[in-house]
């Protein structure tokens, strides 16, 4: 997402001005090279999430695990990938939703118990962890982290189950909210979607074995095959016998999230059966029918905004350019010089081309806007390169609230368009004219079908309840964040 925020003059990825991706997962089951096959796909799903990355591998008898902080590329190096070995393994990154950024709380976790060694990794949020993490407390369980993807390992640990299978589904049947899910035995790779289908899992081939991850470009980046989505309420246990499904869960109402489409996901995935980059274009190509306006150039906020910004200047017949410029070799934080440079922090990561803006009426696409604070130095920035008028476009309709299933987002007061008109909203980023795409206009790629997708941050009509202590815990990991 393109909104950047300061803090101290730099970006800070914890408080950024905008939506952070979740986490992304990755399985590879039955190939001799599974862990460094699970470290490309973590690789090619850096995007959702850079904060950690861990591999853990099996090789029938025993679970080797390499966790660390940081990029992917940072993390591990070819001497410690050769380390993990086995034929099966599973990796995660790491953008922490509940639970602080520190290593102990990096995935995938791993537990030694009665019935052996047992990793996870989880893309996703649980509603009713704190409630669940309670009761174990009082059980006599012991913490060794404040995510809440550890609850599940301490339901499993609970369960009378005979297989694997049937104690994971024992634990899932006590959880609440979202999970795409990826376990790992000495024996066995099982991945599970939650009944509302919430976040993405797709199921690949890479000659006779057999691949997990959160996108379909994990897969391309393995030269794997996609063979088909993990349904909603889905169990796909991978092993020596093959590949078994099961659909164990009360069927419910599907709320795959909608802004895979707008951001999250990467363009040149597949997820929900649909690809995002075509979604991304449609979206423009509704924007611009929605809200035209008289200008000379689209421009793109990047890198998310490009889809869009290519469909709205098809759909409008206004030329398309490049008049921001990203910087994609600059890491989380910055020193800044001691004579402060205005608006370091974005300019550090975005630069105007003057000779694509000045003397030009501009119209400039992003997906969303959160805070508002970036979007209002966009402009500016435009501003000082000669543009004549600035018109904002974004490809998603206001944002006005928090997500609570695995999505990094700022609480309600701090949603500009949860307070806010678009009127207020265009006068703060000083822009010539704002308009946002309708909630009509989001579903005109899916044949105008509204149902099957979680719009919370939107509508505020949340699938699944959660309670006071779910809200609670995520907004106390926004006051830490602000603090580190």
């Amino acid at each position: 997402m393109s909104d950047i925020a300061e803090r101290d003059g730099a970006p800070s990825a914890s408080a950024s001005d905008g939506f952070h991706e979740e986490c992304g997962v990755v399985g590879v089951y039955g190939h001799p090279e599974a862990s460094n096959l699970v470290y490309l796909g973590l690789c090619a799903l850096q995007h959702r999430g850079q904060e950690a990355a861990g591999i853990v591998s099996a090789d029938g008898h025993v679970l080797v695990s390499h966790r660390g902080m940081g990029l992917v590329a940072d993390v591990f190096r070819e001497d410690i990938v050769r380390r993990l070995h086995g034929e099966s393994a599973i990796g995660h990154n790491r953008y922490s939703t509940t639970g602080s950024s520190h290593l102990k709380n990096a995935q995938p976790l791993v537990v030694e118990y009665g019935r052996g060694g047992l990793a996870v990794a989880h893309n996703g949020n649980l509603v009713n962890a704190e409630e669940l993490r309670t009761r174990l407390e009082e059980r006599g369980s012991i913490f060794q982290s404040t995510v809440d993807s550890e609850v599940i390992i301490h339901l499993i640990a609970a369960s009378h189950g005979e297989a694997l299978e049937d104690r994971v589904v024992e634990a899932l049947r006590e959880v609440r909210g979202a999970y795409s899910l990826v376990f790992l035995s000495t024996d066995k790779l099982i991945g599970v979607r939650d009944p509302y289908g919430f976040r993405p899992l797709v199921l690949g081939r890479l000659k006779g074995a057999w691949v997990l991850a959160s996108e379909t470009c994990a897969l391309d980046l393995m030269d794997a095959t996609y063979e088909r989505e993990v349904e909603p309420g889905e169990v796909v246990v991978l092993s020596k016998d093959g590949l078994a499904s099961y659909r164990p869960f009360t069927p419910e109402a599907p709320a795959a999230c909608i802004f895979e489409y707008i951001y999250f996901a990467r363009p040149d995935s597949t997820v929900f059966g649909r690809s995002v980059y075509r979604a991304r274009k449609e979206l423009g190509h509704q924007l611009a029918r929605e809200s035209g306006v008289e200008a000379d150039v689209v421009v793109p906020v990047p890198d998310s905004g490009v889809p869009a910004a290519i469909g709205y200047a098809e759909e409008s017949g206004i030329p398309f350019d490049m008049g921001l410029i990203r910087n994609h070799y600059v890491g989380r934080t910055f020193i800044e010089p001691q004579e402060a440079i205005r608006h370091f922090g974005v300019k550090v990561k975005l630069n105007a081309q003057r000779e694509v803006l000045a003397g030009k009426r501009v119209i400039v696409v992003d997906d969303s806007i959160v805070r508002g604070t970036t979007s209002r130095k966009i402009v500016k920035m435009i501003r000082d390169a000669g543009a004549r008028e600035v018109h904002m476009r974004i490809s998603s309709p206001p944002t006005t609230s928090p997500c609570y299933y695995g999505i990094d987002t700022p609480n309600r007061s701090e949603l500009i368009a949860s307070s806010h008109n678009v009127e207020e909203i265009r006068r703060y980023i000083t822009a010539d004219s704002l308009a946002y795409l309708s909630e009509e206009g989001m579903y005109v790629f899916l044949g105008g079908k509204r149902g099957g997708f979680c719009d919370a941050c939107f509508t505020g009509r949340y699938p699944v309840a959660f309670e006071d202590a779910a809200k609670h815990r995520q907004l106390v990991l926004f006051e830490a964040a602000d603090q580190r």
